[in-house]
């Protein structure tokens, strides 16, 4: 049964990273209407596919995503194996109480307080993730999918983590049919 992957919409990052090319420091982005548009676009796109379970990471942005595109469609989990590289703010989270505020629908019990990489931080309070634990951290993802059974399965993520799994990049929202092992 298929699994299929979705880059999250544009976020507040995407749109100044994109503009000026330096790290505009916000942490967690949020979509941008742009994004919400992505995603309702996307919305239209799945309502055939026959999801029946939604994974997401926690980072807000993709937390958007899922919640635009699957909600009354099907129940949707967090989970942060998948979560992106930390290459920049956006991509250092929040706790599972700020979360759990701003989202009441979903759980996020079973995060830790720092789900996302911590080592010693750079000049800009970001600490990098090494890529050699990010390649590692993504292929356990990929083998835990193995052991979901309620397919098709809809995975909604980021860009470096979904390129470490297909080789290549997703555009904002795309819909990629995954084959895992394939």
């Amino acid at each position: 049964m298929p699994i299929y992957l979705i880059r999250h919409g544009q976020s507040e990052f995407n749109a100044a990273f994109n503009q000026h090319r330096i790290d505009p420091m916000i942490i967690d982005a949020p979509l941008t209407g742009e994004g919400r548009r992505q995603a309702e676009a996307a919305r239209e796109l799945v309502v055939d596919l026959g999801i029946k379970q939604v994974i997401t990471s926690p980072l807000t942005r993709a937390i958007q995503t899922a919640l635009c595109i699957f909600d009354n469609i099907a129940p949707i989990t967090v989970i942060d194996k998948h979560r992106e590289l930390l290459l920049h703010s956006c991509d250092v989270g929040r706790p599972p109480s700020d979360l759990k505020r701003e989202f009441p629908t979903l759980s996020f019990d079973h995060l830790s307080d720092r789900w996302w990489h911590h080592d010693p931080e750079n000049g800009s309070g970001i600490s990098l993730e090494p890529e050699y634990m990010f390649r590692q951290r993504i292929a356990e993802f990929e083998t835990s999918l193995c052991q979901i059974e309620e397919r098709p399965l809809a995975i909604v993520g980021h860009g470096n983590s979904f390129h470490a799994m297909i080789g290549r990049m997703l555009d904002n929202c795309e819909i990629h049919l995954h084959r895992p092992g394939g």
